[in-house]
């Protein structure tokens, strides 16, 4: 198996950096938003962030192709990194701290391209989550003083805690009547909304979350990191990866339970 451990290594000089740009802007009174095709906000702190991991990347990975969510991509190859530089970017620019900057390394494989590491860095809440293929899923401030993550041992729908980001894509996509039968069938739900409930899958303190539309960034991250927590990561059509537009995660016990919720099958 390869070792990455030196991608993960640079990955985190790479959080490092955008860390240090974002939380520089955060709250600031002058900070510039505008509104993208999609009509979802981008701040001047969301592009000089992916501007920074990139230009360190064509430093260090020169080789490496490079997709990120404000710049789209560059080069081609077997490896790419995908970076999304803030996301949360709505609670970034009402000072909300629940942001984060997402990088992962993807490898070509016969099943398409797979994330093999990944780093999720959430600087205002003080948190950093990451992994790479075959060496686990850790928190902690840094490399050298970190927690491993495992997922929740939960078995029963009735006693899981569910993580979503709002209702409104449900209902869009015509998947609403799944989802608020599931809210009704577990113990617990919180709309926490972006990265942090696959990360609180990851440390087992949720044990299922979904949501109805996603791009790649939004997940490579988090599924290297919910995947080596030993959870499972997949498109709400049961896909495993990052690849289905949507995501489902779980502890792995409730996976299948969640995707037939998911897809009004009970």
């Amino acid at each position: 198996m390869p070792d990455y451990r030196d991608d993960l290594r640079l990955a985190h000089v790479l959080a490092d950096a955008a860390d240090a740009a974002t939380m520089d802007r955060f709250k600031a009174l002058d900070l510039k938003v505008d509104t993208k095709p999609d009509l979802t906000p981008v701040s001047e702190a969301d592009k000089s962030a992916e501007e920074l991991i990139r230009g360190h990347l064509q430093r260090a990975r020169p080789r490496d192709a490079v997709l990120g969510e404000e710049y789209g991509v560059e080069g081609t190859g077997p490896r790419r990194w995908v970076i999304d530089p803030i996301d949360g970017t709505k609670n970034y620019v009402r000072g909300v701290p629940v942001w984060a900057t997402l990088i992962s390394l993807m490898e070509a494989s016969e099943g398409g391209y797979q994330p093999v590491v990944g780093v999720v860095s959430a600087p205002a809440l003080g948190r950093r989550w990451w992994a790479a293929k075959g060496h686990g899923a850790f928190s902690g401030r840094s490399l050298s003083s970190a927690t491993r993550l495992h997922v929740s041992r939960v078995s029963r729908m009735s006693d899981a805690s569910f993580a979503y980001s709002s209702l409104g894509g449900w209902e869009e996509r015509s998947l609403l009547d799944g989802f608020l039968d599931l809210t009704r069938e577990v113990w617990r739900t919180r709309a926490y909304g972006d990265f942090w409930p696959y990360m609180m899958v990851a440390e087992g303190s949720v044990d299922i979350c979904a949501e109805p539309e996603l791009s790649l960034w939004d997940m490579a991250a988090n599924a290297i990191i919910v995947t080596e927590a030993g959870g499972s990561f997949t498109g709400l059509d049961g896909r495993p990866g990052p690849h289905s537009g949507n995501a489902a995660a779980s502890n792995g016990l409730l996976h299948d339970e969640l995707l037939g919720y998911l897809n009004h099958r009970y």
